[in-house]
Formats: C-alpha cells, sequence, structure tokens
C-alpha cells in the first residue's frame, strides 16, 4: 500500500473519532431521544455511532499497518 493511501486510511480514522461522538452528544440532545427511556430515535443513532467508530478505528488501523509497511521497505 502506497503512503498516500496509508495516510488517507488514518486520517479518515481520526476523523470518524472527531465527527460521531460530536454526533452522538447532539443526538443525546435531541428532545427525541428520551421519553421515559431510550428511544428507538436514540438507539438507531447509537448503533450508527458506534458501529462508525468501529470501522473507523479498523481503517485506522490498516492505514498505520500501511505506513509501517512502507517504512520496513524503505530500510
Amino acid at each position: 500500500m502506497s503512503k498516500p493511501v496509508s495516510w488517507f486510511l488514518v486520517l479518515f480514522g481520526v476523523w470518524s473519532w472527531f465527527i460521531w461522538p460530536n454526533f452522538l452528544r447532539n443526538i443525546w440532545s435531541d428532545p427525541r431521544s428520551f421519553d421515559g427511556g431510550p428511544q428507538p430515535f436514540f438507539l438507531v443513532h447509537l448503533v450508527l455511532v458506534v458501529v462508525s467508530l468501529a470501522f473507523g478505528t479498523a481503517i485506522a488501523v490498516i492505514g498505520v499497518r500501511g505506513l509501517r509497511g512502507s517504512a520496513r521497505r524503505t530500510r
């Protein structure tokens, strides 16, 4: 994997960790999220955030491994 592609994957993972927690805070404060307990609106968005963070983390790990692999090839 090339260095630019690896860096793109790492930055995508970092971006995910900036965007999705903020999105969850906004959903948490939405009046549709809770009415005597978590509502389907909140639960669906919670699943979206968790899955997106998991994918973002996995993509960043792939990018880091790509950077490490390219560093080993240049030695």
